[in-house]
């Protein structure tokens, strides 16, 4: 039978269950990838299992989030991280050396292999032909253990490209246009891999862009071929040994079907404040901006930075525009230097800043208030950036650079200027002294803990019985981010639940910390529209509402990684049957839940009994056996420990 790569890769991995779409599946996992606003947790995690060291081929840690280093501690969890990979048996790289995504493409990815990584934009790496998915921490602390991941079986979408980009037109434009078409949950329950005579025209660090916004469309992952433009990719980066061949069979089938003509494409741009509300650029052009920036694991290439220097070579940007450069590894900025186009963006009135997330995350680079921001990171969720009513929109390098110059919205098809023709490096300048190596034997090795890092809460069993208020009730795409606020203010308390739960969903309700304290005791529902829990895969958007009293969220459905991490953490996920059931709930319901713990064992059906208005709704929720053993234990952690006592 003939296979696409998708299927290839996962009966290479199958550890469990059938490759039937629906089905749950348990996957052998080769490598991971952590980074500090997530990784924290999955090393204390990880030292909880009492396991010495790593059982995958490869694990990493980045430092990239978190790098602003205001007071103790963000450094104190640096120094914790670093102790932490060398007990473990992790790569550890450095403050500065660069986003996680690049990096591990860089230096770590290899075509064929698994990677599961406690951030949602893991997926990236499936454009080097690797099954890279995101997940919650607790998960890839289990698969650093040697533990399967487990995953439902998605549908495979496969997407033809034909053509050729036209000139002022990249990679962010593609991933733009499937957004366009399919929006924020066009991809749930699918795993999205490109083909066809397009692929070919698209470099490897194209097909990252791709990728990595993958995640934008809800998909599980996205995969690409390996063929001989990654070969050249590994190459330039002293790893050819690397590669290996990796394409779908020549009658291979695909359970869903798109296409793009890569030559009728145009610049495309998301306004504020989804990633699937995508319109040609042209459309808003004239728009006056505050603030451009370029960099971020969505655009972390060489050719994203050198397009955007060649533009502004000679010239100075808008007086008014804040033109904010992101380098997203080291490596990537030697090379702009070596090569003179670093000078360039300087001398065109440029920010430097270090390799890493910065702005992307809500770290620093907060645009002014109610001005317009462009920048090629991966999503603009209201208030992510550090400014509460942000503006912000999603845009390719090019569009970028040219609303620079013009200190408005620009398509760069408009500007008086050839094209930038850029040449991939044959060579980039390796840098690897910035990773720093497990260490051999780490018997004799101690982890240094600060006084902001925080020993994780312990979650009593599953009630027979669930009865409180609906604490708030919210629409449709509630982002993690609204959930689980990131940016300066909160990611130093990721290692400190107890602190970090002050902020659950203060950009939505300001008080709801104070009443949800009042109710930590008894507890309280949440119901939500469709994907709830959409985007980032934090899990403390999980433990953190836990921790504060919440026992079931009702919603008309959610978002994978965020469906995981409820169940990990031993909050009840259920789903409307009648989806109109929702208008008929008012925030302030007292909502009754009984016996559930039967009716979860059973496969009754599960009925919630509104007393404000004596009415009774019909719910579902969608838990494979394993889940449901999670969350009547109270949390997979509880699971974990009381096999482990026997």
């Amino acid at each position: 039978m003939a296979k696409n790569v998708t299927q290839k890769l996962i009966e290479q991995h199958l550890k469990e269950g059938n490759m039937n779409a629906g089905e749950e599946i348990g996957l052998k996992i080769d490598q991971t990838l952590t980074q500090d606003a997530t990784g924290t947790m999955v090393m204390l995690e990880f030292e909880a299992m009492q396991i010495p060291r790593v059982k995958t081929e490869l694990s990493a840690q980045y430092v990239d989030h978190n790098l602003l280093q205001t007071d103790f501690k963000n450094p104190d969890d640096h120094l914790f991280l670093r102790s932490a990979c060398r007990k473990f048996g992790v790569w550890y790289s450095r403050p500065g050396n660069g986003v996680s995504h690049p990096v591990h493409m860089e230096r770590f990815g290899k075509p064929g292999k698994t990677l599961l990584g406690s951030d949602s934009h893991t997926c990236a790496a499936g454009s080097m032909g690797m099954l890279a998915i995101g997940a919650g921490g607790l998960e890839v602390a289990l698969a650093m253990a040697g533990e399967p991941f487990f995953v439902t079986m998605p549908r495979v979408w496969g997407v033809k490209l034909s053509g050729k980009l036209p000139d002022w037109v990249s990679a962010k434009d593609v991933i733009l246009e499937m957004l366009r078409r399919h929006d924020v949950d066009g991809g749930i329950g699918k795993i999205i891999e490109y083909y066809g005579p397009g692929v070919k025209q698209l470099s490897a660090m194209d097909r990252h862009v791709i990728a990595n916004m993958g995640a934008e469309l809800g998909a599980t992952t996205t995969v690409f071929p390996s063929d001989e433009r990654l070969r050249d990719f590994l190459a330039a980066q002293d790893r050819q040994a690397d590669w290996q061949e990796l394409q779908g069979d020549e009658r291979a089938e695909y359970d869903l079907h798109d296409e793009i003509n890569l030559s009728e494409l145009e610049p495309l741009i998301a306004l504020p404040s989804s990633p699937g509300k995508v319109v040609p650029v042209r459309d808003v052009a004239g728009r006056e901006i505050y603030q451009a920036m370029i960099g971020s694991s969505a655009n972390p290439g060489y050719r994203d930075f050198a397009v955007a220097a060649a533009m502004v070579d000679g010239k100075m940007t808008h007086d008014r525009v804040s033109f904010d450069v992101n380098p997203t590894s080291r490596q990537i900025l030697e090379t702009l230097s070596s090569n003179g186009y670093l000078s360039q963006l300087i001398h065109s009135g440029a920010r430097i800043h270090q390799s890493g997330c910065n702005g992307c995350i809500g770290m620093g680079q907060a645009p002014a208030t109610g001005q317009i921001s462009l920048r090629t990171v991966p999503r603009n969720f209201p208030g992510r950036s550090g400014t509460k009513e942000d503006q912000v929109y999603l845009c390719s390098p090019e569009t970028a650079a040219a609303s620079a110059l013009t200190g408005m919205i620009t398509d760069p098809r408009t500007l008086e200027m050839d094209y930038p023709r850029i040449e991939e490096p044959r060579r980039y300048e390796i840098i690897t002294d910035m990773l720093a190596r497990p260490a051999e034997d780490s018997r004799d090795e101690t982890i240094e803990k600060g006084p902001n890092i925080q020993p994780l809460p312990d979650f009593d069993p599953l009630p027979q019985k669930l009865e409180g208020p609906v604490l708030l009730k919210v629409g449709d795409n509630i982002s993690t981010d609204e959930i689980m606020p990131a940016g300066t203010r909160v990611l130093p308390y990721r290692s400190n639940i107890p602190e970090i739960s002050k902020f659950v969903y203060e950009q939505v309700d300001s008080h709801f910390y104070d009443r949800a304290m009042a109710l930590q005791q008894d507890g309280f529902f949440i119901v939500g529209g469709k994907n709830y829990g959409q985007g980032s895969s934090r899990e403390h958007a999980a433990i953190a509402p836990r921790y504060l009293g919440l026992k079931v969220v009702i919603a008309k459905s959610f978002a994978r990684i965020h469906f995981q991490n409820l169940a990990n953490f031993g909050i009840l996920a259920l789903v409307f049957e009648n989806p109109d059931d929702w208008q008929n709930i008012e925030q302030g319901d007292h909502l009754i839940l009984d016996d559930i713990l039967n009716a979860l064992q059973n496969g009754h059906s599960i009925e919630v009994y509104n007393s404000d208005k004596n009415e009774a709704y019909k719910l579902k929720h969608n838990l494979t056996q394993r889940q449901i053993e999670m969350v009547i234990e109270g949390s997979l952690i509880n699971v974990v420990k009381n096999r482990a006592n026997g």
